[in-house]
């Protein structure tokens, strides 16, 4: 395409867009209203993931060393665990050390068994794959020197199939929200492309092609996508900013955290950035096919 050719559909789309007021506003606060409810729905199901990520890597397999393990029976031991392929670390926690966290935990009474230590020396053993550690604390617990492996038997499945169906039903709800919102916004930019029928049937009869034709409109909607983005994008900036500002402090000393303010707003504002331009020129495209079979 000449350069000429391009700032010319670039003069025409600014023109229209002043021409058709009225019907432009109507399709940007379309994608605006959409992006606005993706965006909000993005920052919760994105924090949420974060959260589910969390939790899942604070799952462990408590490995309680026999008590007449000596020395070289505990490396033995861990050597052998290590070399399991799904074992992404493997940190020793002596009973002594075991002792004084249950003593953090659940106060000074605890200090009574400090000269008669009744726990286990631990390996504390993490999976690559928070779901591998069932199969892993099953292993483990075949293998010489182990008293038992520990991992919240019970507890644990319940909360992977909780969290697996939670991000299914996310990533559904989200989808269907993009499809919606590119149907809205597809009829809606239709509905402006059909006022200007008798424009591109004459365009047509002239004998442009329908890439002379439909390159205008699609810069049109690039433009609607930009334009109905900038709302949104502050909106959720600024929004967030102030949540985190809020729930961080709060959060601090908690092993529940939210996404930090940086990068994640760069990158939500530019995955809504993205969405707008690619459902505007997504619109206009679709919208325009039929009137151009004449």
């Amino acid at each position: 395409m000449k350069a000429r050719t391009v700032r010319r559909h670039l003069r025409e789309s600014f023109k229209s867009l002043g021409r058709n007021g009225w019907m432009m506003f109507a399709s940007a606060s379309a994608v605006t209203i959409t992006l606005l409810l993706v965006g909000v729905f993005f920052v919760i199901m994105m924090n949420m993931n974060k959260i589910a990520s969390d939790i899942e890597h604070d799952v462990e397999v408590r490995v309680h060393i026999d008590l007449t393990a000596k020395q070289q029976d505990q490396e033995a031991l861990k050597n052998k665990i290590e070399n399991l392929s799904q074992v992404k670390s493997v940190e020793f926690s002596s009973k002594e050390n075991e002792l004084q966290n249950l003593i953090n935990s659940m106060g000074n009474d605890m200090k009574l068994f400090e000269q008669n230590n009744p726990l286990y020396d631990v390996f504390i053993v993490k999976t690559k794959k928070p779901t591998d550690t069932p199969a892993v604390a099953k292993q483990i617990e075949s293998f010489p020197h182990v008293e038992s492996a520990k991992y919240g038997e019970g507890k644990v499945e319940k909360l992977f199939n909780v969290l697996k169906i939670s991000r299914n039903v996310g990533l559904v709800l989200v989808i269907g929200l993009l499809f919606t919102a590119m149907f809205l916004i597809s009829n809606t930019i239709k509905i402006t492309i059909f006022a200007r029928r008798k424009e591109i049937e004459i365009m047509k009869l002239v004998g442009a092609t329908n890439w002379f034709i439909r390159w205008p409109f699609i810069m049109e909607g690039l433009w609607l996508g930009i334009l109905g983005s900038i709302l949104p994008i502050l909106i959720i900036t600024f929004g967030y900013y102030y949540m985190h500002s809020f729930l961080a402090p709060k959060l601090e000393s908690n092993m529940i955290q939210i996404l930090n303010y940086n990068p994640f707003v760069f990158e939500i504002t530019g995955i809504l950035l993205l969405m707008g331009i690619l459902i505007g020129i997504w619109g206009s495209t679709m919208s325009i096919r039929r009137f151009l079979k004449i």
